[in-house]
């Protein structure tokens, strides 16, 4: 669908709010950064930030839910004679395969100063987890719902945290040794065939294997 001159201007504001706030917390700590400065330096009017943003955290997580719809569509829709790994797994292939070509360019440092931002900063840290978690649990709710005389709740929520995890720690793990943003696509990629050679052995009987013992 073709955009709007209207919601052309929209993104490209949301977008210079983004990047503004991302140099300010990068420069003078997230803490010490306020609304009306990064309304400055995006200039745009403080009413305008609060037209996008409740608050400057969401700055920082500003797709997040983008993110979650895209991966719980998906969930949402499972294909004829499709298994839950496969399900999960189509689920994320998908989503990168829509969410790459929206994600700007970056290089190394700067996905290296958006990481460490996050990592550093304590009300950051607590936001990131809180969505991880909230996204694992919707993921796992979506898992049961397509499959549920073939899943128990314990058994959706360890394939969701071991795919998620996976994708999450390789990609972590490809900005921390200052990869290029290709690289780190790959990696998450790698993760998430790493994970899936375990989540494709869960059948239709995975609920009867529970017992530790």
């Amino acid at each position: 669908m073709e955009e709007s001159r209207r919601d052309r201007k929209k993104r490209l504001t949301r977008q210079r709010i983004i990047a503004a706030a991302m140099r300010l917390f990068a420069e003078q700590g997230y803490e010490q950064t306020t609304v009306a400065q990064i309304a400055v330096a995006a200039d745009v009017d403080p009413k305008t930030f609060f037209n996008y943003f409740r608050a400057k955290d969401e700055a920082v997580f500003a797709d997040a839910e983008h993110i979650f719809g895209l991966l719980l569509g998906t969930l949402a829709a499972p294909r004829p004679q499709e298994g839950p790994g496969e399900l999960l797994v189509r689920a994320v292939q998908e989503y990168a395969a829509r969410r790459r070509p929206e994600v700007p360019r970056k290089e190394p440092e700067e996905l290296s100063a958006g990481v460490r931002l996050m990592m550093t900063t304590p009300a950051l840290q607590a936001k990131g987890l809180y969505l991880m978690l909230n996204l694992q649990r919707r993921m796992a709710g979506e898992l049961l719902k397509a499959f549920p005389d073939q899943l128990d709740p314990i058994t959706a929520a360890a394939m969701t945290g071991a795919l998620i995890g996976a994708v999450q720690q390789a990609s972590l793990a490809s900005v921390e040794l200052d990869r290029s943003q290709d690289e780190l696509w790959r990696a998450a990629r790698h993760g998430l065939d790493v994970a899936a050679r375990g989540l494709l052995s869960i059948h239709a009987d995975a609920s009867e294997g529970n017992d530790p013992s």
